[in-house]
């Protein structure tokens, strides 16, 4: 009877599989034009804007800068063996704002750090144990944060980056399950507020205070643990005294932090029909509007949040045909025929479905709430593709690393 029931089930999986999969090729030839693709040879793991250009981790193994304007990628850094997971820059000139050092992250356990002048890699460091996850440069502190599915957050020094790699200045390690995001900013008193969270809903705020000594150490500090999501948590955002949350719990959260300010505003939870795994508060960039962009499944949602406590859906896009994993704003500068420089906002889009996507944000403004291409889906994965290579050199991933594994690797 279990034999049956198995197969029974077996089957059901199946069929589920051959629908959605057909489902995706279908709408992939409706949404084909849509946004001005930028088609990439693997998926779009993190992705950064720095002017008109978007620096990528791409789970192809390597990370790129691409042309916005053009689609064209420009500069491809080679020498990871593994999914690029994430990407953060520090400056090649200390305190110039330069940023020329690109400093990526991987599933092969290691950060690479790269000259964006020569496209030169100058250091290799084992980092974790287990999948780098996600990065965060503090430049006035000279602190890069790394944390990985090894469950532990890593500090490194990146003094005298360009003569050795970073170096070890402490750790926590206080999570129960990986730790898919991090954020942080730098206090006037030279301290650290580092927020952490992971694939639970946990997250942790720190303080973290340099040690004295000839080998730079932070100390931490625990401050709070914050248990406002269900489950996963896979953006945070923090800025203006506010902790901005995407979770698969299907919701965007935004809490004040510190609590206690007489001027804080409340936004109640904003409800999502699937799992959000992109967030882009507009109050926040260079653009200063009222509007929060989320992603969830395929479609990309505007809420106007200028009366916080009730917050508004303005619009949504029917993007991707499978799940948007980032969103960025890009400010684009131009040139017109007269002399003047031209500036507009656009929304840029990253998804499973191997590309990048451009919309203009008056697009979104403009859009309707309902979803033409109708109700999404809850994603069904595929059978996980078997890692290469010796045995000793492998490591065991939980089932929910399994997943995340299928949905990157799964072909087109």
């Amino acid at each position: 009877m279990s034999e049956i029931t198995a197969d029974h089930s077996y089957l059901l999986r199946s069929a589920a599989e051959l629908e959605l999969t057909e489902a995706r090729r279908q709408k992939a030839e409706r949404t084909k034009s849509l946004g001005s693709p930028i088609q990439l040879t693997g998926n779009a793991i993190d992705i950064q804007i720095r002017g008109n250009y978007a620096w990528i981790a791409e789970s192809s193994h390597v990370a790129k800068k691409i042309d916005l304007g053009t689609g064209k990628t420009l500069q491809i850094y080679r020498g990871h063996h593994a999914p690029v997971t994430c990407l953060a820059f520090y400056d090649r000139t200390p305190n110039s704002g330069d940023e020329k050092l690109l400093i990526t992250g991987s599933w092969d356990k290691t950060i690479k750090i790269w000259d964006t002048n020569t496209k030169g890699l100058i250091s290799t460091t084992a980092a974790h144990d287990d999948f780098v996850k996600t990065l965060l440069v503090v430049p006035s502190a000279k602190l890069l944060v790394s944390s990985s599915s090894d469950k532990i957050v890593k500090f490194w020094d990146l003094t005298d980056v360009l003569e050795k790699p970073p170096q070890p200045a402490g750790s926590v390690s206080a999570h129960s399950r990986p730790v898919e995001c991090i954020a942080g900013i730098a206090n006037a008193d030279g301290s650290v507020t580092l927020f952490t969270a992971d694939t639970m809903g946990v997250l942790k705020v720190w303080k973290l205070e340099r040690e004295g000594g000839p080998r730079p150490r932070w100390r931490s500090t625990l401050q709070d643990t914050l248990n406002n999501h269900r489950t996963r948590i896979t953006e945070i955002i923090y800025d203006a005294g506010y902790i901005w949350t995407a979770s698969s719990d299907e919701t965007v959260q935004v809490v004040p932090y510190p609590p206690g300010s007489s001027d804080q505003k409340f936004i109640p939870p904003l409800t999502h029909p699937l799992p959000v795994r992109a967030i882009l508060p507009l109050a926040l960039s260079d653009l200063e509007e009222p509007y929060i962009v989320t992603g969830y499944g395929d479609v990309i949602r505007l809420y106007d949040v200028s009366t916080p406590s009730e917050p508004e859906v303005l619009g949504e896009i029917d993007a991707h045909w499978h799940d948007v994993t980032a969103l960025r704003l890009w400010i684009q500068r131009s040139r017109t025929d007269d002399g003047r420089t031209r500036i507009e906002p656009w929304i840029i889009s990253t998804s499973l479905d191997g590309t990048i996507r451009r919309w203009r944000f008056s697009e979104l403004h403009d859009s309707k709430p309902d979803n033409p291409a109708g109700q999404s889906k809850a994603t069904v994965i595929a059978p996980t593709p078997q890692p290469s290579g010796d045995a000793k050199d492998q490591v065991e991933i939980t089932e929910e690393e399994e997943r995340e594994l299928a949905e990157l690797m799964e072909e087109d």
